[in-house]
């Protein structure tokens, strides 16, 4: 019986995901370093308030990222997968 997989490779699954979000979604963008760095950011920020950032491991997926926007936050540091 032929194997079916839902992610083509688990060390690349943090940074599958977070592409297809910013493509997906104009109004963030990946920091600059992936995918060593996986970070997503608004892309416009007000740079007279101060920025709202979460982060930690991407247990199941990297869960943060799907909270930046605006009236939300403003970065997601995302690490691996249970990091």
């Amino acid at each position: 019986m032929a194997s079916h997989q839902f992610l083509n490779a688990h060390t690349s699954a943090v940074t599958e995901l977070l592409e297809g979000f910013v493509q997906s979604h104009p109004g963030v963008q990946l920091l600059d370093g992936m995918p060593d760095v996986k970070v997503v950011v608004r892309t416009q920020l007000d740079k007279s308030k101060v920025a709202v950032i979460s982060g930690g491991g991407s247990g199941h997926e990297p869960a943060h990222a799907w909270y930046v926007g605006a009236g939300m936050l403003d970065a997601a540091v995302c690490g691996d997968v249970f990091a």
